[in-house]
């Protein structure tokens, strides 16, 4: 008796922890379109928006610079690089969509283990500054001193829409 209670508890809890996890979707649209929704969205701080980081091209990430972005290589449907064609300040954001099986959160640890903060020339962003997260089966790595949060913010909501 007392092992069927424990395995009816057991199962409860279980439902119930898988019931109020966070249900992440994946991210809809290119990655360009996602990007624009992360600038768009973001409160960000008043020295961004008077354009700081002047400048903001995207970059297609390929086989033949993914480590140079991102530090690693790791097996992906598409990814991009928005950074400053020419600032002061150490900038860079990436999305990554992942193909169907990577192992996301290893990816994650990979990238955050192996990506360059420095590799701009003169200038770079704090380790303690770097942000890589996901939503779905699309990776954010953030690299900037000063608008990381706000970017990360923004990105994080896009899974309330």
């Amino acid at each position: 008796m007392k092992k069927l209670l424990f395995l009816v508890v057991a199962l409860a809890m279980t439902f119930g922890v898988s019931a109020c996890a966070k249900k992440e979707k994946n991210l809809e649209g290119s990655l360009e379109d996602i990007l624009d929704k992360i600038y768009e969205n973001g409160e960000y701080p008043d020295s961004f928006k008077e354009n700081t980081i002047p400048n903001l091209i995207v970059i297609e990430i390929n086989s033949e610079n993914v480590t140079r972005f991102l530090g690693t290589e790791i097996d992906f449907e598409e990814a991009i690089a928005s950074e400053s064609n020419w600032s002061t300040s150490a900038y860079s954001v990436c999305l990554v969509r992942v193909k169907e099986g990577v192992d996301i959160e290893k990816a994650k640890a990979d990238i955050l283990e192996n990506v360059d903060p420095w590799k701009w020339i003169c200038v770079g962003v704090d380790k303690d500054k770097v942000i890589v997260d996901n939503i779905g089966d699309v990776i954010i790595l953030i690299m900037s001193n000063n608008q990381g949060e706000a970017i990360h913010n923004a990105f994080l909501a896009l899974n309330e829409e």
